[in-house]
């Protein structure tokens, strides 16, 4: 199970972009990197293509680190480690904060 999930809140701990939050659009766990809506934006030259494309420079997110942000809890609003709880027989995140267990 992961600790950061597409469509979560998490906040920049690290890096250049520090303290921006954030919504995580794509998660991929095996190379543990996420993509945050405007966070690490990247500078792309793009091709014309006969996808009807039009060619330029465009502005498009970068993938980061999963280490280098924290969710924020839906609950109390902070940004919080997450730590798992079972709940029914299901494995649930739980915020390490006020220990809302949260989707």
């Amino acid at each position: 199970m992961q600790k950061v999930r597409k469509g979560d809140r998490v906040k920049v701990i690290s890096g250049n972009d520090r303290g921006k939050i954030g919504k995580v659009l794509v998660v991929y766990p095996e190379r543990q990197r996420i993509i945050v809506e405007n966070v690490h934006m990247i500078t792309k030259h793009q091709r014309a293509t006969e996808k009807l494309r039009e060619p330029g420079i465009i502005q498009r997110e970068g993938p980061i680190h999963i280490s280098n942000v924290l969710p924020i809890c839906p609950g109390c609003g902070l940004p919080t480690r997450v730590g798992f709880t079972v709940v029914e027989g299901e494995k649930m995140r739980q915020c390490k904060h006020c220990g809302e267990i949260f989707r």
